[in-house]
């Protein structure tokens, strides 16, 4: 089953048999620097309660290019907490969140990134009706933030201290991308 194909590019939901993906994708230092961290390697017991043992709504998938899958992509609605140190307590409105990573490094600085987020934004306002969509990357993480912010993301909050990163509690930004713009996907 897929959950969309652009081009090259298709999103599946994730499988029992990702497991050892994950683990490679996770081991590798290359990617934990911007993804989990480099302190936080994962093997396939953890790969196993992080992704498959946790019921908590998030929608986990495999992102391919071609026919090779080189990544992860899961969205999920805010929650209450969320909302409120987000800034949206109160709001009725559909917001969806979002996280990902390209593990392999050969697909790197080639566009596929951004490819990846456009496409999944468009079939979060599509397909699922969000409102608004909203990620929080570290505010070091420039290259990521480049392509989100490519893809019509603003910054709309700094989030001091909001993210145990490699020892230490990182700043974020709030990013957000509102649906209700008809210009928004770009």
């Amino acid at each position: 089953m897929m959950l969309f194909r652009e081009g090259e590019l298709s999103v599946r939901p994730l499988a029992e048999e990702d497991a050892a993906l994950l683990a490679a994708w996770l081991s590798d230092p290359r990617v934990l620097e911007f993804y989990e961290g480099r302190d936080q390697p994962h093997d396939l017991d953890r790969v196993q309660k992080h992704f498959y043992a946790e019921d908590s709504g998030i929608v986990r998938n495999i992102v391919s290019y071609g026919n090779r899958p080189i990544g992860y992509i899961q969205y999920y609605e805010i929650d209450g907490e969320e909302r409120e140190l987000y800034g949206y307590a109160g709001s009725q409105e559909n917001i969806f969140g979002m996280d990902q990573f390209i593990g392999e490094p050969d697909y790197w600085n080639r566009g596929i990134g951004t490819m990846l987020i456009r496409a999944m934004a468009k079939y979060l306002l599509g397909e699922m009706k969000a409102d608004r969509i909203v990620m929080d990357p570290q505010t070091w993480n420039t290259r990521a933030l480049r392509v989100y912010e490519k893809c019509g993301f603003v910054r709309k909050k700094l989030l001091p201290r909001h993210e145990r990163h490699e020892g230490a509690y990182r700043d974020c930004w709030l990013i957000e991308l509102d649906g209700r713009n008809e210009k928004t996907v770009t």
